[in-house]
């Protein structure tokens, strides 16, 4: 079940990352992979989040917090365009443009993990505490 499950968030994912991409290249121009930045700070939250809210507390099946985590949320970030598009950026002499740009991913991308673990933690905790 887990294979269909992945498969269909993956489907989902991509398709929100495309449409992600496709907006911010049409909001923003190309002069900074906004896209893939917001993408990937976006998925990290949600990961964070899914992982210490839904699997922790066992709200779901696991095959669905796969199917959300691997899938949804694996398909929708990239760190393979991340990589591209900083060696792209580096190419055309924006050294200052790809030091934010890795900064602002490893950086954001581990805060917003944090982030989503922190306050998926303390819902989870006001939700019992309510009992």
């Amino acid at each position: 079940m887990s294979y269909v499950t992945v498969g269909l968030g993956g489907i989902i994912g991509s398709l929100l990352r495309y449409f992600l991409s496709v907006a911010a290249l049409s909001l923003w121009g190309k002069g900074f992979p906004i896209g893939t930045l917001l993408a990937n700070l976006l998925g990290a939250f949600a990961l964070g989040w899914l992982t210490k809210n839904m699997y922790v507390a066992r709200k779901l099946p696991p095959y669905i917090v796969s199917g959300i985590g691997t899938g949804i949320i694996g398909s929708f970030t990239t760190f393979s365009t991340f990589s591209l598009e900083t060696i792209q950026l580096v190419e055309q002499n924006s050294m200052f443009l790809a030091l934010i740009y890795v900064i602002a991913s490893f950086i954001g991308g581990l805060f917003f993990a944090w982030l989503g673990s922190f306050i998926a933690q303390k819902a989870t905790y006001t939700e019992i505490e309510s009992l």
